[in-house]
């Protein structure tokens, strides 16, 4: 009986870590400050210029797993996320397939793509999602959708 007891908790606990590890805190503020990776500085955006970004460009997918974000975040497998060199962080975008027209949204907390030609990065549940995980690279539309998160969040 005793050991029935125990299991029930140890499940229960589990249950409730888990249901933690998988909830996001609001990051506070907005992170814009300049850096530079391989010798190239970049100057990310303002909140409010951002809010009217849209480009296209070339999308590939990296599998970050367990690695984290430029926000701090973890980054886990089969999670929406994106890495952009330029847009405030975090964000949420609107990514268009230009050859399917398929579309999801997406938080960008990270920073990349650092191969020249490339507009954003995208986790593998994105690519999948928009079909190019096959191709690796795919043409799309990025479209910010808001800047910030909680208290921070700024809409169009």
């Amino acid at each position: 009986m005793k050991f029935r007891i125990f299991s029930v908790a140890l499940l229960a606990m589990a249950g409730i870590l888990a249901s933690c590890q998988t909830q996001r805190q609001p990051y506070k503020g907005y992170k814009k400050a300049p850096y530079t990776v391989k010798g190239q500085r970049f100057v990310p955006m303002d909140v409010h210029p951002a809010l009217s970004y849209k480009a296209e460009g070339i999308a590939s997918f990296y599998d970050e797993s367990g690695g984290v974000n430029a926000i701090g975040e973890r980054l886990r497998r089969g999670e929406y996320y994106a890495a952009h060199r330029t847009l405030p962080l975090p964000c949420m975008v609107r990514i268009t397939s230009l050859a399917n027209g398929k579309s999801v949204e997406a938080r960008v907390s990270d920073r990349g793509p650092f191969i020249k030609g490339r507009l954003i990065d995208v986790s593998a549940a994105i690519a999948r999602d928009l079909g190019f995980t096959h191709k690796g690279l795919e043409r799309v539309r990025i479209e910010v959708l808001s800047v910030g998160d909680g208290d921070y969040k700024v809409r169009k």
